[in-house]
């Protein structure tokens, strides 16, 4: 029997996403990347989201390089990409991305909400202006996405499938983290929401909530040899995540074989929703 190393190709397809239309917000790198690129090797067409705006524009280069480097990498699988700028807390913006990518690719089918952002800061001496811009990013962006490829589902009677990217803090409060912990524990309501409010037309809604995982928003930690051990030595399974890992679980999703999931939070954790701590026990013996 052969054995998948980390690195090696999907042996095999998910049914069902061969022509997709998909579009997948903050594909640039990390986890958006990784399911952009998943997604093209599904054979799927791929609209790949980025930022840029005024006050970054130091990061601009940079960021612009990494989604031509996506884009190289979903092309390479054969498919169509479009590459789209928009911040997706803009109504504006995400109008006009949904319509640019509808006209580029013939359509949407599903949609990925995996723009995100975290601010770090005793929630004591958090401003206000900081709590609502990563809520803004997180919670009203994945909203304004979702709605805006509702209406076309609905306007087109067709059916649709949403993958929201949430945290295993959704579930697992995170201090210091106020205004993401809150963003995700909206992320979760809105994805049972939306899935409740238009399953009957064919519209499924779901999540997927990583946990430590190793992209650039985790450099902090990545990067640092003790502080990476202390992740994944709390990690049940010993290890961090990758983002290929992540987009797996994003593919299966929007496939044939998940048609009757809807609703649903997935765990890609390794373990670190189960209490970890209670591995040794300490307070029944």
């Amino acid at each position: 029997m052969e054995t998948l190393t980390e690195n090696a190709p999907a042996s095999s397809h998910f049914l069902g996403l061969r022509g997709k239309n998909v579009l997948v917000t903050d594909g640039s790198s990390g986890i958006g990347q990784a399911i952009a690129v998943r997604f093209g090797e599904e054979g799927a067409n791929v609209g790949i989201n980025y930022l840029s705006i005024l006050e970054e524009a130091r990061e601009t280069e940079e960021m612009v390089e990494a989604v031509q480097r996506c884009q190289r990498k979903v092309e390479d699988c054969g498919v169509e990409t479009h590459l789209v700028q928009a911040d997706v807390s803009n109504e504006g913006d995400v109008t006009r991305m949904t319509q640019s990518t509808i006209d580029e690719l013939g359509g949407i089918d599903v949609l990925v909400n995996n723009a995100g952002i975290q601010i770090a800061s005793p929630t004591h001496e958090t401003e206000v202006d900081a709590f609502d811009k990563v809520m803004e990013v997180n919670l009203r962006g994945a909203f304004l996405c979702a709605r805006e490829a509702i209406r076309h589902w609905l306007g087109e009677d067709k059916p649709g499938c949403i993958v929201n990217v949430s945290s295993v803090h959704q579930e697992i409060p995170k201090p210091k983290y106020v205004g993401y912990s809150c963003s995700k524990g909206g992320m979760q309501n809105l994805t049972r929401t939306l899935a409740l409010e238009y399953a009957d037309r064919s519209i499924r809604v779901n999540a997927i909530a990583p946990g430590a995982t190793v992209t650039p928003i985790n450099r902090a930690w990545v990067e640092d040899p003790e502080k990476r051990k202390q992740v994944e030595d709390h990690t049940p399974m010993g290890r961090a995540g990758n983002a290929e890992e992540m987009a797996a679980v994003a593919a299966f999703l929007c496939s044939k074989e998940a048609g009757y999931i809807t609703g649903q939070t997935i765990y890609i954790d390794g373990g670190l929703t189960l209490y970890p701590d209670f591995r040794t026990a300490w307070s029944s013996e």
